[in-house]
């Protein structure tokens, strides 16, 4: 299945891979550069910085050389800070470190509230446990809860930490709260998509050790574009309470590769200069 980068979506990852290194704006004019490395125009890129700009993600503000810009609000470098914990390398949970549960009640006069809710919790990777009872893995407490202030959502949830004692096996009950199946094929279209591309950076490494700014820029940017969804459906639920021919230390394993070999080499075409050459 071919993958879809949104305009929108590659802005944020520009932003959470490179925009926080400095006081953070960076000119109109860049964005449009940067973004066209990775195959998107520069009416795509005007009209979804104003979308995200309209919803509170990006602030405008002039650069260092007084040309106009975009900067992180604090509500989006909180979500990115939170991601930064999940994107980029970890120790996967253990099934003793417990779960966070998440208790809803939204009155039918506010339904619209109660969709947002299961939303949201859906996307920070929670399980459900049954109606009204959401779960996940103990160490995503801090995000749930900025989550939820964030969106003004707290006063309708209840907030708990503990274990699961019973009384089906955990395994079998984590096959319930969450499917598998769709979080395992997600792995393997990552794997599909960007494995190629880390075995191919790896043969070039074994005769140069040249690696070139623009190339290691785009294929790092599509590769965190991409993986950055990944941690969120698979919310790192601990190995043991898995099936054993899981995709997803693979797929992480491919990520940090990546990461490793193209982040910094990528820097160097962000920080490139204008007007300069390569």
């Amino acid at each position: 299945m071919a993958e879809q980068h949104t305009p929108r979506s590659l802005i944020v990852t520009l932003y959470g891979a490179y925009g926080r290194e400095t006081a953070g704006s960076l000119a109109v004019a860049e964005l449009i550069r940067l973004l066209a490395a990775v195959g998107v125009d520069a009416p795509s890129v005007r009209s979804s910085v104003s979308r995200l700009k309209r919803r509170g993600l990006l602030v405008p503000e002039r650069t260092a050389s007084g040309a106009a810009g975009y900067a992180l609000s604090a509500d989006a470098r909180q979500l990115l800070d939170d991601g930064d914990r999940r994107i980029y390398p970890h120790a996967r949970p253990r099934a003793r470190d417990g779960w966070v549960l998440a208790v809803f009640s939204v009155p039918e006069s506010e339904r619209n509230k109660r969709h947002v809710l299961r939303s949201r919790l859906a996307g920070l990777g929670f399980g459900t446990a049954a109606p009204g009872v959401w779960i996940a893995p103990a160490r995503l407490y801090d995000e749930t809860r900025h989550t939820l202030e964030r969106l003004q959502l707290a006063p309708y949830v209840d907030l708990f930490r503990g274990e699961h004692l019973g009384f089906a096996p955990t395994a079998e009950a984590v096959a319930r709260w969450w499917d598998l199946t769709a979080i395992a094929k997600q792995h393997d279209e990552f794997l599909g998509l960007h494995e190629p591309a880390l075995r191919a950076w790896e043969a070039r490494a074994q005769t140069s050790s040249e690696v070139p700014p623009e190339e290691a820029y785009r294929d790092y940017l599509l590769a965190l574009d991409s993986w950055r969804r990944l941690p969120y459906a698979d919310p790192g639920l601990p190995a043991a309470l898995l099936p054993p021919d899981w995709p997803g230390e693979r797929s992480a394993t491919v990520f940090h590769r990546l990461h490793a070999r193209l982040r910094d080499a990528g820097a160097a075409f962000v920080r490139r200069e204008p007007g300069a050459d390569g």
